[in-house]
């Protein structure tokens, strides 16, 4: 996954250093530069490559809509404001998504995910589209294959892990270590030492438990914080 080189211009210090915190948590983004009114956006843009700007647009001096309005070739925008009814200004301007303060990681996450599908080429696409949904497991000495919308969570057990899914379990010949270093599928994530859990198959959170399938797993405390902004909360 390229990194999307990301700026942000707002001249609210709270603000900045929300999207700063949700950039830096997430994968594939990479915080270039932040500006506290768009004219050190104009330099901005002549100084770093930008692939995204997260644009406020009432800002002393000149407007974020004027200031997009101003760029002969602009990047990709999402527009960040306190207001709703700037909204329709937002879409108008094609702007990839339009964020209503205070912007929730959730929220952000869901503006990130427009932003790439804008930024997927064809070849790319068709490789989202054929890339398996499923996994093959070694156990037994064979190759057992796992839809990974199956799986409710995986658990280590030394060099090896016991793959929960649905009402059974699958002793696998593969350590949970291994097993996370090669995932591709987003929806598993590692939320303790021992655990990884598909969070669609997440009932409910319970102080420093979350719930599958009636099952009580542990969150790790070093593992809590990004699990809970992942889930939006």
């Amino acid at each position: 996954m390229s990194l999307i080189k990301c700026m942000i211009v707002d001249d609210e210090p709270i603000a900045r250093d929300i999207l700063s915190q949700h950039i830096q948590a997430t994968e594939g983004l990479q915080l270039v530069k932040t500006c506290i009114h768009p004219v050190e956006a104009y330099e901005g843009l002549h100084e770093f490559p930008i692939d995204l700007v997260f644009l406020d647009i009432q800002m002393p001096l000149l407007s974020g809509i004027d200031f997009l309005k101003s760029l002969a070739n602009p990047p990709l925008v999402v527009f960040t404001t306190a207001y709703t009814n700037y909204a329709l200004d937002g879409y108008e301007f094609n702007a990839a998504d339009y964020l209503l303060k205070p912007i929730t990681y959730k929220r952000f996450l869901q503006a990130v995910q427009k932003v790439r599908s804008r930024m997927i080429k064809p070849k790319a696409m068709e490789e989202v589209i054929q890339q398996p949904h499923y996994v093959f497991i070694k156990s037994n000495g064979k190759l057992i294959k796992v839809d990974y919308q199956d799986i409710l969570y995986l658990r280590a057990d030394g060099d090896f892990t016991w793959f929960k899914i649905k009402q059974k379990e699958i002793f696998a010949s593969v350590s949970l270590k291994d097993f996370e270093e090669n995932n591709s599928y987003p929806s598993l994530v590692r939320i303790h030492r021992s655990f990884m859990v598909n969070l669609a198959r997440i009932d409910a959170v319970k102080g420093n438990m979350v719930e599958i399938n009636k099952e009580d797993i542990p969150i790790g405390s070093i593992y809590r914080t990004a699990l809970l902004k992942t889930m939006g909360i």
